[in-house]
């Protein structure tokens, strides 16, 4: 297989993630409903938690068994620093957009287009609701991710692996179809209509590094970049899931609740299971 095909795989690959993000348009689900899509969307990011944190950690116990010391160091090291530059970068993004809340924008005084770019992108940021801050998060903790799993289809398909690469990207492919419903879970939960470009940049944000990883991951191979990659991606949907536990409770429906969160998780794992009855 040609490496523009490789690329057009991984292109697609990321692409079904637009599949799940058309029903954040939705504005007629009652509570029920609401409650329903966000626990759902939970359950799915739980899954996605567990699945990159195995990602990173493989490597780092890989060396452990092999009793190679200083390599194991090294991947903890950068390990640990990517989850906590995924975790506490996002806390902090999210304290930084709270205090903007409510704030009056004024525009940027200085020459050139930087100063016209960033009154512009300060705008935007004040005008999302906190449903859509959230549903930004989400979407950039997914890009993240989905940037680990395009290195891993690159380096597949450089490795000369093209059974496994596309044994991937189908895989990868229908986790993404998935993760546009984690997108719109905190949109479910506020009952807010968002408009197609915004839509269509969170699929971009979350499925557009797929690509990007299949393209880096293609021309050149490194276990210790997926690891950090991988590490950031865990800390970030780390964050993201306590953000939407709390837009669970809120719902007062317990049971069902926790029902959805359940089949969120299981629905991820069968995706997961797809790749392994490939035989991946």
């Amino acid at each position: 297989m040609s490496t523009a095909h490789i690329l057009l795989l991984g292109a697609i690959a990321g692409a079904t993630i637009f599949l799940g993000l058309p029903v954040g348009r939705v504005n007629t689900f009652g509570p029920v409903v609401r409650a329903c899509l966000s626990a759902l969307a939970t359950g799915i990011l739980l899954f996605l938690f567990w699945d990159v944190l195995t990602g990173a950690v493989d490597p780092i116990e890989s060396a452990l068994e092999a009793r190679r010391w200083g390599r194991f160091a090294w991947l903890s090291g950068i390990g640990t620093a990517g989850f906590a530059l995924g975790l506490m970068g996002l806390v902090h993004y999210a304290i930084w957009m709270r205090r903007r809340a409510g704030r009056r924008v004024t525009p940027m005084v200085g020459p050139g287009a930087a100063a016209v770019d960033e009154y512009r992108y300060r705008r935007w940021i004040d005008e999302l609701t906190p449903g859509k801050q959230l549903a930004l998060l989400i979407a950039v903790g997914i890009g993240v991710h989905n940037f680990g799993e395009g290195l891993a289809i690159g380096q597949a398909a450089a490795a000369g692996s093209i059974s496994l690469a596309v044994t991937l990207i189908v895989g990868f492919g229908l986790h993404n179809a998935t993760e546009g419903f984690g997108i719109c879970g905190p949109l479910a939960g506020e009952g807010s209509r968002p408009s197609w470009a915004f839509l269509g940049l969170m699929g971009l944000i979350g499925g557009g590094p797929t690509f990007l990883g299949t393209v880096l991951g293609q021309a050149w191979s490194s276990e210790a970049m997926s690891v950090v990659f991988f590490a950031v991606a865990a800390g970030s949907i780390l964050y993201v899931v306590q953000e939407l536990f709390a837009v669970n409770r809120r719902f007062a429906h317990p049971r069902l609740v926790t029902w959805l969160v359940l089949a969120g998780i299981a629905l991820g794992f069968a995706t997961d299971f797809v790749v392994t009855a490939a035989g991946v």
